[in-house]
């Protein structure tokens, strides 16, 4: 099956994107856990963080500072938000495309109930 990350990247979607240059999209999450909910994908395919090479820490830096400027855009950067990178199946990873969640715009839950 296609990886929908990749289709979105190959502009195979009418996806709005809240940022995109040659490395790195954002647009908002389909299914979103908080009001904003904003997924930062490479367009390269790398299917988790497992697969990361020593070339591609420069990349994940700069998706975190997307994040950032994000947030910023967003008007959640003073009250808070969340980044999150699931890795596997049991990690909770939905799309075998590494991507990192920008969540806020509410009181996020402070903890995780790891007992489920």
């Amino acid at each position: 099956m296609p990886c929908i990350f990749c289709k979105i990247a190959s502009g195979g979607t009418s996806t709005e994107f809240l940022y995109q240059d040659e490395e790195i999209l954002a647009f908002r999450d389909i299914n979103p856990l908080a009001p904003t909910h904003i997924l930062i994908v490479p367009r390269k395919h790398i299917a988790s963080v497992n697969d990361l090479q020593d070339d591609n820490f420069l990349m994940l830096g700069k998706m975190i500072g997307i994040a950032r400027d994000i947030a910023k855009t967003e008007g959640i950067a003073d009250s808070g938000y969340r980044l999150v990178i699931n890795t596997g199946h049991d990690g909770g990873q939905r799309v075998p495309h590494l991507h990192l969640h920008l969540m806020g715009g509410r009181r996020l839950a402070d903890r995780v109930d790891w007992r489920r």
